[in-house]
C-alpha cells in the first residue's frame, strides 16, 4: 500500500508544525498510535496541559484528530489525521512568506532527524548484535542529472512505502519488529567556495 502524502502549502500550518514539541507529538502518534495528552506529555517531556494545547494546534491545522474512545471514554484520545503524511518542497516561485515557513519547517525536521541519529549512535553499543549489523550510517556522493535524481527519489519512496509505520498493519509485522527510521536527503550540492590558505 502506498501512503499518499500531501504537499504542505499553508505557511501558518508549516509554522505551527515547526515547533519541536509538536513534531515530537506527531512522531509519537505516527509510531505508536492513538494517545491522550498525558501519554504524549510523558514522551515529549512537557506538562499534560501543554501537550493538550499542542494537540489542539495540530488538530487546528489538520495534522491530528480525535481518535475513537477507549474504556469508559472519559479520556480524550488523539490520532494522526487521515492523510496526515506530508511533504514540504521549496519551489522557485514561492512567495517570501511561504519560503520562510518551508525553510523553518525543513530545518526543524532536519534538527529532529539529527537528534535521532545522535541518540541512536549513543545507544548503539547497547543494541543487540542483529540490530547493530542491520543499522547503516553513511553518505553517498552521486553523479546524476536532475531527472535521475527525481527518479531515484521516487524509487526510494516506493521501496520504503510498505514499511511506513503509519500504514503497516501491526498484526502482519514479523516478531521482534520495532520502530526504525530511514533518513533520505537527495539534493544537488551547492558550490563549495575555497576557504583559502590561512595565514600563519
Amino acid at each position: 500500500m502506498t501512503e499518499a502524502r500531501k504537499p504542505l502549502t499553508d505557511p501558518m500550518a508549516m509554522r505551527a508544525l515547526a515547533h519541536p514539541a509538536r513534531l515530537a507529538i506527531l512522531t509519537r502518534l505516527q509510531t505508536e498510535g492513538s494517545a491522550t495528552a498525558t501519554d504524549v506529555a510523558e514522551v515529549v517531556g512537557i506538562t499534560p496541559s501543554a501537550a493538550s494545547y499542542h494537540l489542539r494546534m495540530l488538530a487546528k491545522y489538520g495534522f491530528a484528530e480525535d481518535a475513537p474512545a477507549r474504556g469508559d471514554g472519559r479520556e480524550r484520545l488523539w490520532q494522526v489525521a487521515l492523510g496526515g503524511s506530508f511533504i514540504v518542497s521549496p519551489e522557485p516561485d514561492d512567495r517570501p512568506e511561504d519560503r520562510a515557513a518551508k525553510d523553518l519547517l525543513i530545518k526543524a525536521v532536519r534538527d529532529q532527524a539529527a537528534d535521532e541519529v545522535a541518540r541512536a549512535m549513543s545507544d548503539f553499543d547497547r543494541e543487540p548484535p542483529e540490530w547493530r549489523a542491520a543499522s547503516v550510517f553513511h553518505r553517498t556522493l552521486l553523479l546524476v542529472d536532475a531527472e535521475e535524481l527525481r527518479r531515484l527519489n521516487e524509487q526510494i519512496d516506493e521501496l520504503l512505502s510498505p514499511y511506513r509505520a503509519t500504514v503497516r498493519e501491526r498484526a502482519q509485522v514479523p516478531a521482534g519488529a520495532r520502530i526504525s527510521e530511514a533518513q533520505v536527503s537527495l539534493f544537488p550540492r551547492a558550490e563549495r567556495r575555497p576557504h583559502g590558505i590561512p595565514r600563519e
